[in-house]
């Protein structure tokens, strides 16, 4: 029998052959929701059930998505979505980069409460923090802003941010940034010149993290903004269901579209957030 022959028999051993079917099944459960949401954006009006197990139905149009765009407030709710999150990831990087830097490499007093204050708030739900939030809020004046959604959004990922930041600081030696003091940089120029390019896959696990915390979000959002104006993707989407009737077909529709911008962001950054990941969690 050939060695590659002997190989490929090998390779076949029981155990593998139940983590692969398993992998199947959870693949195919996985897939088939958005599958189904395909089919239902290509049926036409507000019908959602169907007897045909076809993705694409007999009668399938394309007509939800231009409804959506052009006589829907649908490119109003992206564009809302686009500035809040936009600034919920400027704010995360810069914070959780400064944060993690100060909890890698000082010990101050307070060090080890702020760490475990960090890790602590990761383990209440939102929904407990609704009404504290509102309460601030509205004696902040931010209120239906997007200034208000912003500073929740951020509040709610950056403990996440400056963990995963402190944890990929600490395995970048302290020996280089020493160096860099020796040949004449000042401390801020040895952290943003020599420092910060060493995590960049740290940084782009934390603007897709905090991206992600505000583009899809839909409680915090519906306790803060209550103008149709300032509504963003999930608020709108949500005020597709009528009481009485619900746009299905859009409904579908909008939630495919929703998702691209953040897939876009994990095609691009998807070697950044595997080492980041990998390396970030090694040392903490």
């Amino acid at each position: 029998m050939s060695a590659v022959a002997t190989r490929h028999r090998g390779f076949w051993t029981p155990g593998r052959v139940v983590v692969h079917l398993v992998l199947a099944v959870v693949t195919i459960a996985t897939v088939y929701p958005i599958l189904q949401i395909v089919a239902i954006s290509l049926r036409p009006a507000d019908r959602l059930y169907s007897t045909s197990l076809a993705i694409i139905p007999p009668d399938a149009t394309l007509r939800a998505y231009p409804t959506l765009l052009f006589e829907r407030d649908f490119l109003l709710w992206m564009r809302n979505s686009f500035v809040v999150s936009a600034a919920v990831t400027i704010f995360g990087v810069i914070l959780a980069a400064t944060a993690g830097y100060a909890f890698s490499r000082f010990r101050f007093v307070g060090w080890r409460m702020g760490m475990m204050a960090f890790l602590v708030s990761q383990l209440f739900p939102a929904t407990m923090l609704m009404l504290p939030l509102y309460v601030v809020m509205r004696q902040l004046g931010l209120l239906d802003s997007f200034m208000g959604l912003a500073v929740a959004y951020t509040a709610t990922a950056l403990p996440f941010c400056v963990w995963t930041m402190r944890g990929y600081y600490d395995t970048v030696p302290v020996e280089i940034e020493q160096a860099a003091l020796v040949d004449g940089c000042t401390p801020w120029q040895a952290f943003t010149r020599v420092l910060l390019p060493l995590v960049t896959p740290a940084l782009a696990i934390t603007a897709l993290f905090s991206f992600m915390a505000a583009w899809s979000e839909f409680i915090v959002a519906r306790v803060i903004l209550s103008r149709q104006s300032l509504y963003t993707l999930p608020l709108g989407l949500e005020s597709l269901a009528g009481r009485f009737q619900t746009e299905w077909a859009n409904y579908a529709a909008g939630s495919l579209m929703v998702c691209l911008p953040v897939l876009v962001l994990f095609v691009v950054l998807n070697r950044a957030l595997i080492s980041g990941l990998s390396l970030g969690g090694v040392k903490s």
